[in-house]
């Protein structure tokens, strides 16, 4: 009896299985979400609404004279545009007294913003580049300055500028604004991520002292984060209204922030009415010079708050 033939692999019949068609591969579309696109919509414009809508205010009321700013709508212009009078008045009353304190603030910022940038920068170069005992101690030291606001060390700075005798002076405003604990922090992290560490040491095989290395390697990489926190601390300097308030008894020294306070508390007294178109002017003049300094530095600001956020 013979064996049955085997078929070879070759001519072995496959079996019948279906045939599969290739599926087509699946479009990911992405989820709408209409409700949560509204709501975020509508949050994003109150904020926007909250934010120009008093600068809107600002703006109209500047132009108006003191008469039609008392009997006209807040929000809409009057029918005469006195925005350049307004202006002249408000640089000319009292004998030019808000240039005077225009100057005053223009010297803080210039000394008191400019050192604490200085400071947080050389600081926080140390803090990133170098090892010392005692570091973590004051990476601690900083970050509870950070959490205590300035306000609380209002009154023991004045008792110790008046142990001083440097009261009614301007370097009682000037040096508190030179302590930033933020602006060092900012630094201090913007530097750990911003300048290699081995940039500094090809620097220091060169025969690069450390002054020359920093000055000509890392002072260029930390162009952002000094623009940063010189906005920060210009911005702070500038509308700093509780220490100069505590500190200066002097009309003569007072900045833009306490001249304005008290031409409105004349503004609000029986008789002094008149001014008050002249607060409004003096406000809308105040904050140009901030906004021109975030419009022209605003590219240097958005790298450096962006700087360190994803590590490389």
């Amino acid at each position: 009896m013979g064996t049955p033939a085997v078929a070879s692999p070759r001519t072995r019949p496959r079996s019948a299985s279906p045939l599969r068609t290739p599926r087509r591969a699946r479009r990911l579309h992405p989820v709408s979400r209409p409700r949560r696109s509204i709501t975020l919509t509508l949050l994003t414009g109150l904020v926007l609404l909250y934010a120009l809508v008093p600068l809107l205010w600002l703006l109209i009321n500047s132009t108006k004279t003191q008469p039609s700013l008392m009997d006209s709508f807040g929000l809409w212009f009057s029918g005469d545009f006195a925005l350049f009078s307004n202006i002249g008045d408000t640089l000319t009353y009292d004998d030019g007294v808000f240039v005077r304190w225009l100057l005053n603030t223009l010297l803080y910022v210039a000394l008191g913003a400019g050192g604490a940038t200085m400071l947080a920068v050389l600081g926080g170069y140390a803090l990133a580049k170098f090892d010392f005992p005692g570091k973590r101690a004051v990476f601690a030291v900083i970050i509870g300055a950070v959490a205590v606001p300035g306000t609380a060390l209002a009154v023991p700075t004045f008792l110790m500028f008046s142990e001083m005798s440097l009261t009614n002076t301007p370097w009682a405003v000037i040096i508190p604004s030179l302590i930033s604990p933020f602006g060092l922090y900012l630094m201090w992290v913007f530097a750990t991520d911003a300048i290699p560490t081995e940039l500094l040491e090809a620097a220091r095989i060169d025969g690069a002292g450390e002054f020359r290395t920093f000055v000509s390697v890392s002072l260029p990489l930390l162009a952002p984060g000094m623009v940063t926190v010189l906005l920060f601390s210009m911005v702070h300097t500038w509308n700093n209204y509780f220490l100069p308030l505590i500190m200066l008894k002097d009309p003569d020294w007072y900045p833009l922030t306490l001249g304005l306070k008290s031409w409105n508390d004349q503004a609000a007294t029986a008789g002094g009415e008149a001014i008050f178109n002249l607060v409004i002017t003096g406000s809308l003049l105040t904050i140009i010079p901030l906004i021109a300094a975030f419009l022209l530095l605003q590219r240097y600001w958005q790298s450096g708050l962006s700087a360190g956020s994803v590590k490389q």
